[in-house]
């Protein structure tokens, strides 16, 4: 077993503790850590009878369950790379992220295949669909487990080999795969486990889908690692979720402010048992003081912290003690991470001055998969990731977040890209100009809105923005108002006074 790679992690379990659980799912079915690693070793070797080699691509479209972990680590342990695919993305989306990323065979659950159905009548992809039925009365997922085969060998890999390709809003209009290497994984899961004090006797609940990089390097890797439970869910719901904590004793937890909300609303919250509960992470925004404050009066606490796909995602993470002490804060780097804050000429900015957060570490991507150009820009001449995220640091080193880079929304936890957004708002008929702003919102943090100019005679509301934008981009980027104006603010280069629309149109 001479790998230093992912595929080596449920082999080296399996020898440690093979009856251990590693997943709940479902109504309770449990797998041991061998079990898994067992079906890991199935899948690639139904991957290898489809052709799959060291360095090809393996795209997965479907949500939390054991056959993603189980077709990640069967996917690497054979040197290929695994493209997890947004379960929210439109037909046009994921057909970006199939032919950019080069996958060429794709693993998806059944409820995904007449999204699918125009994407793979123009693609070259094989095809394999999750449960006993696959498509076109091939065998499915299940029913190719069970039939013996020839397990092939564990292709040998470097911490420098990639392992995923997970893809970004695009800044420009165009999702960028961010090339994650087994070392970049790796690292992630350890900043975890030393940062979050993750134990072998932690009971995780995942409820947040691991096609995001959060939920998976942070989330789901790091449990794994460590030799924890993980108890999967397909999707959210508050109220299973507190009983699910109850009934697995869980005592770690991740989400975004909108699942905590809710979960604090819910009729349950005060009378579950959450007693076992020892940590809480939460990302894609600050936790709102009402939240930490409900919370609070249960005896819990939130660990913050800010980071992005290119990171793995973590870059810091501010502890639980230090809520108060430093609020506002996103914390100190993560314990094998970086960061600094650069001024506009590249030096070190100074202590509580606003300049470019820069990020080091074994955590940091190896850049933008096909994009040379893109990947040389992202980074400083002495190899740091340039976030082009605006921030200081305190005398203590905290990090404070001061602005985001162009004008990035967060709602419920996805990033959404105006300017992805505004290339297909102009693309429809009679539309002349748009610009997308987030606005707040109470259960989603951020909501994109729309202003846009029009052609003269041209109707546009925000009912038929809204329907024409359906199935062409993810639901959660579709903007919730579309205000029509005669003319944009502009600078005199031309770029759109974005600030000018927030304070006209910002209180939502």
């Amino acid at each position: 077993m001479q790998t230093h790679g992912l595929g080596s992690w449920l082999p080296r379990r399996r020898l440690r503790n093979p009856d251990k659980t590693a997943l709940i799912h479902g109504d309770g079915q449990q797998l041991s850590y061998a079990q898994l690693a067992h079906t890991a070793e199935q899948i690639s070797a139904i991957l290898a009878e489809h052709g799959i080699r060291d360095g090809d691509r393996v795209a997965y479209l479907g949500e939390n369950s054991p056959e993603f972990l189980a077709t990640l680590f069967g996917t690497v342990r054979i040197g290929a790379v695994f493209v997890p695919i947004n379960t929210r993305l439109a037909a046009p989306e994921i057909r970006h992220v199939l032919a950019d990323s080069g996958a060429t065979v794709l693993l998806h659950d059944p409820e995904f295949t007449d999204r699918l159905a125009p994407v793979l009548e123009t693609l070259d992809v094989q095809v394999v669909q999750t449960g006993a039925s696959g498509r076109h009365g091939a065998s499915g997922l299940s029913r190719l487990l069970a039939t013996a085969r020839e397990v092939p060998a564990a292709v040998e890999t470097s911490p420098q080999h990639p392992a995923a390709i997970v893809y970004t809003s695009g800044t420009t209009g165009r999702a960028k795969g961010a090339v994650l290497t087994h070392g970049n994984l790796t690292a992630v899961a350890l900043n975890c486990i030393v940062d979050y004090d993750v134990d072998s006797n932690d009971v995780a609940l995942m409820i947040s889908p691991l096609f995001h990089v959060a939920s998976l390097g942070m989330g789901a890797l790091p449990v794994m690692l460590k030799g924890a439970t993980l108890v999967l869910e397909k999707g959210f719901e508050a109220g299973r979720a507190l009983d699910l904590i109850e009934q697995h004793a869980v005592t770690m937890m991740s989400g975004v402010p909108t699942t905590y909300q809710l979960i604090a609303d819910h009729p349950s919250w005060s009378t579950t048992d959450v007693s076992t509960l020892r940590r809480l992470t939460c990302g894609g925004s600050a936790v709102p003081s009402r939240i930490i404050e409900a919370f609070e009066a249960r005896g819990l606490a939130f660990t913050q912290g800010y980071g992005m796909t290119e990171t793995s995602p973590g870059a810091t993470s501010l502890s639980p003690a230090m809520t108060r002490a430093k609020a506002g804060s996103v914390g100190l780097p993560h314990f094998f991470t970086d960061v600094r804050v650069a001024a506009e000429d590249g030096s070190p900015a100074p202590t509580g001055e606003i300049g470019e957060i820069q990020i080091w570490g074994p955590n940091v991507f190896a850049g933008y998969h096909g994009l040379p150009d893109a990947s040389a820009a992202a980074f400083t001449p002495d190899g740091w990731f340039r976030s082009g995220d605006l921030g200081r640091l305190d005398e203590d080193g905290y990090l404070y977040i001061a602005d985001r880079l162009k004008d990035m929304i967060i709602s419920g936890g996805e990033n959404i890209y105006p300017a992805e957004v505004e290339n297909v708002l102009t693309g429809l008929e009679g539309v002349t100009g748009a610009a997308v702003i987030g606005v707040p919102d109470d259960r989603w943090g951020e909501v994109p809105i729309a202003v846009v100019t029009v052609r003269d005679g041209v109707r546009v509301d925000t009912d038929t923005v809204r329907a024409a934008l359906t199935d062409r981009i993810a639901r959660y980027k579709i903007p919730t108002r579309v205000i029509v104006v005669a003319d944009l603010p502009r600078t005199a280069s031309g770029k759109v006074r974005k600030n000018d629309l927030r304070e006209r149109y910002g209180a939502g």
